[in-house]
């Protein structure tokens, strides 16, 4: 598997499972709604008093895992940023090509947007015989 092929397998999905570690060690997950921009990189919305972002400002490492159907998985180990400015306003246009609604959501107090920076990816194709597995380390997955 290429890394072209990886990203238009994370571009076919718009959904993911995130997972964070709260302060106290205890890891929570939830679902989020991503877009892949062409640095592979993962956006993310949510609300400043959700758990996933108080476990992300504090501990900025991250994992979520993007596809399930057949068996057919990434998972995705990164790191979380909160942007600002010229790069806030970047991701953002990544993430409203995919949810042209995330723009109404703009208005929310507290909303804000999530931009992860995968450092490893684990695909796994079990469909196949025996199954396909991939490996992406940082130097595979940079432009």
């Amino acid at each position: 598997m290429t890394r072209a092929e990886l990203l238009a397998f994370l571009r076919r999905h718009r959904i993911a499972v995130e997972a964070s570690v709260a302060k106290d060690g205890t890891p929570q997950a939830a679902v989020v709604g991503i877009a892949i921009s062409d640095e592979l990189e993962i956006i993310f919305d949510t609300l400043a008093n959700t758990r996933k972002f108080a476990n992300l400002s504090a501990d900025p490492r991250v994992a979520l895992v993007v596809g399930w159907d057949h068996e057919v998985t990434a998972q995705i180990d990164g790191v979380a940023h909160f942007p600002t400015g010229t790069e806030l306003a970047r991701i953002r246009e990544v993430y409203f090509s995919v949810y042209p609604d995330g723009r109404a959501r703009l208005t929310w107090r507290g909303i804000t947007h999530i931009l992860v920076r995968p450092t490893s990816v684990r695909f796994s194709d079990f469909r196949t015989n025996p199954p396909l597995f991939a490996e992406f380390g940082p130097h595979e997955l940079a432009r």
